[in-house]
């Protein structure tokens, strides 16, 4: 996607501060984070969102999922969060799929 900020962060066109990459996916620190250790995951492959996992793509997904919990277990992240939020209202704004990892702090619940 020509316009996709993620697209353009895995192109290398933008910066990000990587803390992991392989040939599926990315996982980088959050320009903006909302506990002391906050980091995105996100597939190389364009997905839109979960809502857009199927059977062509769920292995990346799936890889994507056992990279957060390997980058977890390396920060010595006893307990977090993961999120992926699907739609506007929800406050996806980023049209491809990706996961928040937040740890360090106390979540509250519900969330938002």
């Amino acid at each position: 996607m020509n316009d996709c900020l993620f697209c353009k962060i895995i192109a290398g066109e933008i910066p990000s501060s990587k803390l992991y990459e392989d040939n599926l996916c990315y996982a980088f620190n959050d320009i903006a984070p909302q506990a002391p250790t906050h980091f995105l995951v996100i597939p190389k492959t364009h997905i839109a969102s979960i809502s857009e996992i199927d059977d062509s793509n769920s292995a990346v997904a799936g890889h994507v999922l056992s990279v957060i919990a390997q980058l977890a277990k390396e920060l010595g992240m006893e307990s977090y969060r993961v999120v992926s939020n699907i739609g506007e209202q929800a406050g996806q704004s980023v049209r491809h799929l990706h996961f928040h990892v937040l740890s360090g702090r106390d979540m509250t619940w519900p969330p938002g």
